[in-house]
């Protein structure tokens, strides 16, 4: 007979009570100074603001050094979706053909994915790399770099999904004529979307968040992404933390609204390739 534990109240209350100090104080924290003006904002206090100016101050952020912040969001948007979108259909058709054709190359491959989720990025090698291609200081090289980065993290993704598909409609497809390509991207693709969601999300957020590739590999202030223009705006605003937590704010929010929004979806994906059978 199975014997169901009480829940513990206690443990419970305080697993919330530590995720509120730790996640939503310090984002009120940031809220609250970015309608502060210079004066209240330079106290650094817990406080309610006694003259709201965010109005002004997202405008002073946003036509500070000649819109950066607006170049800034142009060059992660394209960054990210260009990304995103190049990892998902690689790490795809990747984890289908490891997952479908057993050949001696599987565990060397097998072992190389696994290494690019454990060995930590060689900086000095991908930019001599990336000079030797004519790809450093660019948008594409930097894609590829995101690419290469997020690719093994996909691919385990995608890889325990497509185990879960029956091999029978693989046989059916092939039996009817369809080519690899077609099969792939006619009945196979189609039934990835689930988790396909899921690491289009991720990979959203960690892209659009990235902060140490844009900086090594694609230089120069022009290039800058969102989070290069906090480090950017730093010695520009570092007696002005009004605005710099109004910066702070404006590159937080598009990340924190696609985890809220579909958080669900990114934890059904993260487990429908354990819970399929």
């Amino acid at each position: 007979m199975i014997s169901w534990k009480k829940p513990n109240y206690l443990v419970s209350a305080a697993a919330i009570l530590a995720s509120v100090v730790v996640f939503l104080v310090p984002f009120a924290f940031i809220l609250l100074t970015s309608f502060m003006d210079r004066g209240q904002a330079s106290e650094l206090t817990f406080a309610w603001p006694r003259q709201f100016q965010f109005v002004d101050n997202l405008m002073a952020v946003i036509e500070a050094r000649d819109y950066l912040l607006i170049i800034a969001f142009i060059n992660s948007t394209i960054l990210t979706v260009a990304s995103v979108t190049i990892m998902v259909i690689l790490s795809a058709m990747v984890a289908w053909t490891l997952q479908r054709r057993a050949g001696r190359w599987n565990p060397l491959v097998n072992i190389l994915v696994l290494a690019g989720l454990i060995m930590p990025p060689a900086v000095v090698p991908t930019i001599w790399v990336l000079q030797r291609l004519g790809l450093f200081r660019t948008m594409p090289g930097l894609i590829l770099v995101e690419v290469a980065f997020g690719l093994s993290f996909c691919i385990l993704l995608f890889r325990a999904f497509i185990a879960t598909i029956p091999r029978e409609l693989d046989e059916a497809a092939i039996i009817d004529g369809a080519t690899p390509l077609r099969l792939f991207f006619r009945v196979i693709f189609p039934l990835l979307r689930p988790v396909a969601i899921t690491a289009i999300l991720v990979q959203s957020v960690n892209v659009f968040n990235d902060f140490v590739n844009p900086l090594y590999f694609l230089p120069g202030e022009q290039n800058a992404t969102v989070q290069l223009t906090l480090y950017n705006f730093y010695s520009q605003f570092n007696t002005q933390y009004n605005l710099l937590f109004t910066d702070i704010l404006l590159v937080t929010i598009p990340p924190l609204i696609m985890f809220l929004f579909f958080n669900r979806q990114i934890v059904a994906g993260m487990t429908s390739g354990a819970i399929k059978g």
